[in-house]
C-alpha cells in the first residue's frame, strides 16, 4: 500500500505559528524530514516513535539536494510510510514546495499542501513593518534573490523598479550587489527606504534600516548580517516604528536557562516567552516514580487512620493520587482526612482530581505550612507526601506540635548529571543571560553540572531557602521571588531587567 505525504509549512520560526493542520499532520507521520531552518521546538508535535531526519543544516552537515529529498519522500511513501516534509514558512513560497507535489503527484502517491505563515507576512506582525499600506503600498511582489544556478539576473529588473508598491526580497543577502544595482540601473531612486529583517519571528530577531544604495555594503560579509533575512523595498520600511510591539517588551533579546524538570518547564519557559525572552531548557533533575510501591500501597489502605493528608508538591499530588486509582481505587478513600497543600500549584493539582484543599499557606513554602497546621496539630495522625529528598522541616515542626507524622516518598527525585553539549558551551561562553533556580536540589545539581561557569550567568532565585543554599555553595544571586511561585520568578527578573 502506498503511504501519504504532508507538505507542511512550519511558519517563519516562532513554534507557535505554525497551524493546527500542521501539527495534526505531524502527529500522524511515522517520519519527519526537516529542513534546518526550522525550529527544533516543533519535533516535539511528532509521535514519540516518529523518526526525525534533518535534510541539512549550513555549518552543520551536509545539505540534501533536492533530488534526493524527492527520491527519499518517493521511497518512503512508495513503502506505506506517513510522511512529513517540514518546510519553513509555506510550501508554495520559494520552499521548492512545487516540485516535490509535482513528483508525488506523477508518481502516484496521495499528498497534502498545509500552508504556513511566510516571513512576508509575519514581517508585517513582528517587524512592525506593514507590506501593504493604503497611504504607501497597495501591492506587494515576492521576489527571490537567487534564480536557478544563484543567478539573480534572470528576472526583470526594470519592470519590478517600476513596480508601484512594496518588494520583499527573499534569499538576497549574498547577491544583494546584483539585485540593487539592478533596481537602481532600472530607475529605481537610490532613496528607496530599506528593512532588513533577520530572523523574523524568533527570539533574536533583528532589523536593520538603510537606503536602496546602502544596502549591498550593509549586506556584505564585512558586516555579518546572515541569512535567513528578507528585504523590504518601499515606503513601508521607513515608516515609524510604532507598529513594533515585538522589539519592545521587557526582555527581549534575553536568553534565559529553565531548569525545571522535563514536562513541568513549558509553564516557566511560556512566561518569560510572552516578556520578549529566549528560553533555554535543561532539566537538572528528573522526575521519577519509586523503586518500590509497598510503603505507597500500605498508606492508600490505612488512609482512613489519618487525620491530614499533606502534600508539599504538585509531583507528588499526581503520583500519590495515580497510584489510588491504579490501585483500581478512588478519591473517596481521601473522604475521613482533611488536606494541606504547601502552595497554590499543589493546590490546582488537587482540584484536577476533584479535591479541594483545607489550608494552603500565604508563603508557599513547608515552614509556613508547618507552621499554619501547628495550632491544631497535637495528637493529630498526620500523612506527608513528599519527594525522596528534600528538607525534614515540615516533618520536624509537626512532630514538635504534638502530631505523628508518617512521610511517604511517592517520586524520586535525581541530579541529572550532565548537561546538553551545546548548553554547557553556551553556559561556558557567558551566552546565558539568566539561569532560573526554583529549589535547593536544583541549586546543587547546577553546581555540579557547570562548576564556576555558573558565575557567568546571572542567577533567579525562587526562595530566601534556595537563595541561601546558592549562597552556601559560594554563588551570589542576582534576584529573588518575592513571591514564591513561577509567576513570581518572571516578575523578579522584569524587575532586575529594568
Amino acid at each position: 500500500m502506498l503511504g501519504h505525504v504532508y507538505l507542511i509549512g512550519a511558519g517563519p520560526g516562532d513554534p507557535q505559528l505554525i497551524t493546527l493542520r500542521g501539527v495534526q499532520c505531524l502527529k500522524k507521520a511515522d517520519i519527519v524530514l526537516y529542513d534546518g531552518l526550522v525550529n527544533s521546538q516543533l519535533l516535539a508535535h511528532a509521535a514519540a516513535d516518529a523518526e526525525l531526519v534533518c535534510v541539512g543544516k549550513h555549518g552543520q552537515q551536509r545539505i540534501w539536494t533536492q533530488d534526493e529529498i524527492q527520491v527519499e519522500l518517493l521511497r518512503l511513501a512508495g513503502e506505506g510510510r506517513i510522511v512529513a516534509r517540514l518546510k519553513g514558512g509555506d510550501p508554495a513560497v520559494f520552499a521548492r514546495g512545487a516540485e516535490e507535489a509535482a513528483a508525488l503527484s506523477q508518481a502516484g502517491i496521495p499528498f497534502e499542501v498545509v500552508p504556513g505563515i511566510t516571513a512576508a507576512l509575519a514581517a508585517g506582525s513582528f517587524a512592525g513593518i506593514p507590506i501593504t499600506h493604503r497611504h504607501h503600498a497597495s501591492a506587494v511582489a515576492l521576489v527571490t534573490g537567487h534564480q536557478q544556478d544563484n543567478d539573480a539576473t534572470d528576472l526583470d529588473w526594470n519592470a519590478l523598479a517600476k513596480f508601484p508598491g512594496t518588494l520583499v526580497i527573499y534569499m538576497g543577502v549574498t547577491t544583494a550587489h546584483i539585485w540593487s544595482k539592478a533596481l537602481i540601473d532600472g530607475g529605481k531612486a537610490t532613496d528607496t527606504p530599506v528593512a532588513i529583517v533577520r530572523r523574523c519571528t524568533w527570539s533574536d530577531q533583528q532589523i536593520f534600516r538603510c537606503t536602496l544604495a546602502e544596502v549591498a555594503d550593509r549586506l556584505s560579509p564585512a558586516n555579518k548580517i546572515r541569512p535567513p533575512a528578507i528585504v523590504i523595498v518601499g515606503p513601508v520600511a521607513d515608516l515609524p516604528d510604532q507598529l513594533d510591539w515585538f522589539q519592545r517588551r521587557p526582555l527581549v533579546g534575553q536568553r534565559v536557562l529553565v531548569t525545571r524538570p522535563s514536562g513541568q518547564a513549558d509553564a516557566l519557559g511560556e512566561a518569560l516567552k510572552e516578556l520578549g525572552a529566549e528560553p533555554l531548557y535543561q532539566p537538572a533533575v528528573e522526575i521519577a516514580p519509586p523503586a518500590d510501591f509497598a510503603d505507597v500501597d500500605d498508606s492508600i489502605a490505612r488512609l482512613a487512620e489519618f487525620d491530614w493528608i499533606v502534600f508539599s508538591s504538585r509531583n507528588g499530588v499526581q503520583y500519590y493520587l495515580d497510584r489510588i486509582l491504579e490501585l483500581g481505587r478512588d478519591m473517596r478513600l481521601l473522604g475521613r482526612c482533611q488536606i494541606a497543600a504547601v502552595g497554590d500549584r499543589t493546590a490546582e493539582a488537587l482540584r484536577r482530581y476533584g479535591l479541594l484543599a483545607d489550608l494552603v499557606p500565604e508563603d508557599f513554602e513547608a515552614a509556613s505550612l508547618a507552621a499554619s497546621m501547628a495550632p491544631q496539630a497535637a495528637g493529630k495522625q498526620i500523612l506527608s507526601i513528599r519527594a525522596s529528598r528534600g528538607r525534614d522541616v515540615l516533618r520536624q515542626q509537626l512532630v514538635d506540635a504534638g502530631a505523628s507524622v508518617r512521610d511517604v516518598v511517592v517520586y524520586q527525585n535525581r541530579d541529572v548529571l550532565q548537561a546538553d553539549a551545546k548548553i554547557g558551551q553556551r553556559m561556558a561562553d557567558g551566552e546565558i543571560d539568566w539561569t532560573t533556580v526554583t529549589s535547593s536540589a536544583i541549586a546543587r545539581s547546577l553546581v555540579q553540572m557547570f562548576g564556576d561557569s555558573l558565575n557567568r550567568t546571572k542567577l533567579a532565585s525562587l526562595s530566601p531557602i534556595t537563595t541561601q543554599t546558592l549562597q552556601g555553595l559560594g554563588f551570589s544571586v542576582a534576584c529573588e521571588a518575592k513571591q514564591y511561585t513561577m509567576d513570581g520568578l518572571v516578575e523578579a527578573i522584569h524587575q532586575a531587567g529594568d
